[in-house]
């Protein structure tokens, strides 16, 4: 194999965005992946759909979405931001939608258009793709350039290196970047679903509420949006964000610590109490069960009820005034001890990574190891759900390749 200008270790969004970058203004590009296939993330997001970006187009508006890096990513997004990625894949003949949330997908409903269109551009452009082949070790050579040395016991030497190896879930796993001289902001877990082992929510794996406030007490954590009760406790996009915004702060707690929601957020309390009153007077012949209030589902409801105390045939007309203060005490506020997270190994998201200040971020080079460049997730920088981690991957792996390619 002849020797390449720029090698990339990492086959995920960021490595293939910087390689088909970079390629395409004719370097000579190696792309190096460890595990058996590429954009193994790109293939499982959105449940196989593909959140490629977020239809969100102002960069400083857009900044705000990160809880890590989001400053350092304002300038990056003016150069290639969702409009940019929308453009890029539509001139590859891969058309995106708008859902209402903002979320973009595929016209197509379906990631493998998206992995497609990678490989392709990929293929299309010259990059030599090596699939079950990791770095060992790397070497800065004297007069500049890298040696590296692969699992499969070859050696290799290029100009120009990307490291875009993926989020870190230990410190040690960002070794390539420590080996050249960069220091680690110690990761953590981010995007995580919360474990609650209250028996009454477990029975309920499956129910949606479409709006729910959240918060942590003792904290300035909180949010609000769509919940999704699971087997092993709560998930939805509401509590993606809290623990995106608050991965620190909830690691510091070991996970575990009391969760408040609101089930009906834009329903003040006088309400809630006077629909209960006319419930009484007009309808007290019915089950307290059958009649929930604003867009509650029923099986969430008649759980609710169970907790205040209330026997699932219990009539209007007899319920006391305790019943009726304490189910609206839990509507407002049903407090959940959340005893760990959960995650889905294949979608993890750290918080953590190469530190910032360490990168330029009008070219993604290290300030430190001239040559070496970053992008994505193995830097300190990650998004909330809703396709803004890819976009960070497209965004910096665009600029990584296009300053790769530019360097003599």
């Amino acid at each position: 194999m002849a020797r390449p200008d720029i090698l990339i270790a990492g086959g995920g969004a960021a490595g293939f965005f910087a390689a088909i970058a970079a390629a395409e203004s004719g370097t000579r590009v190696v792309l190096l992946e460890k595990s058996a296939g590429f954009l193994a993330k790109v293939r499982i997001s959105g449940g196989g759909r593909c959140n490629v970006t977020h239809a969100s187009f102002e960069p400083r508006e857009l900044a705000e979405c990160y809880p890590r890096g989001g400053r350092a990513l304002i300038g990056p997004l003016g150069r290639f931001g969702p409009a940019d990625t929308v453009d890029w894949f539509a001139a590859r003949g891969v058309r995106l939608k708008t859902e209402s949330d903002g979320r973009m997908f595929p016209v197509s409903n379906n990631s493998e258009t998206i992995v497609s269109c990678l490989i392709g551009a990929a293929h299309g452009a010259g990059v030599e793709m090596r699939h079950s082949c990791g770095i060992r070790s790397v070497q800065r050579r004297g007069g500049g350039g890298f040696t590296i040395a692969t699992d499969h016991g070859d050696t290799l030497h290029c100009d120009r290196l990307l490291l875009a190896t993926g989020g870190c879930r230990a410190a040690s796993m960002a070794g390539l970047a420590m080996g050249l001289g960069h220091s680690i902001q110690d990761p953590v877990p981010s995007l995580f679903t919360l474990q609650i082992e209250t028996p009454w929510l477990r029975t309920l794996a499956g129910v949606a509420v479409r709006d729910a406030a959240i918060s942590v007490p003792g904290t300035t954590l909180h949010e609000r949006g769509p919940l999704l009760a699971t087997h092993w406790g709560l998930s939805g996009p509401a509590v993606l964000r809290l623990s995106a915004w608050g991965a620190r702060e909830l690691h510091g707690l070991d996970h575990r610590f009391s969760l408040t929601v609101n089930w009906l957020p834009d329903l003040p309390a006088d309400e809630i109490a006077k629909a209960f009153e006319a419930h009484r007077a007009t309808q007290g012949a019915r089950r307290v069960a059958n009649i929930p209030p604003g867009q509650l589902p029923a099986r969430l409801w008649e759980q609710i009820a169970r907790a205040a105390g209330i026997s699932t045939n219990a009539r209007w007309s007899a319920l006391t005034h305790s019943h009726q203060t304490r189910l609206a005490t839990l509507l407002h506020r049903t407090v959940f001890p959340v005893t760990g997270k959960s995650l889905n190994k294949d979608e993890f998201v750290t918080c953590g990574g190469v530190r910032l200040t360490e990168v330029n971020f009008k070219t993604m080079e290290s300030r430190i190891c001239p040559g070496l460049f970053f992008a994505g997730e193995l830097l300190d920088i990650d998004g909330i759900t809703g396709g803004f981690n890819f976009q960070a991957a497209w965004t910096t792996g665009w600029i990584a390749g296009q300053s790769m390619a530019a360097r003599p």
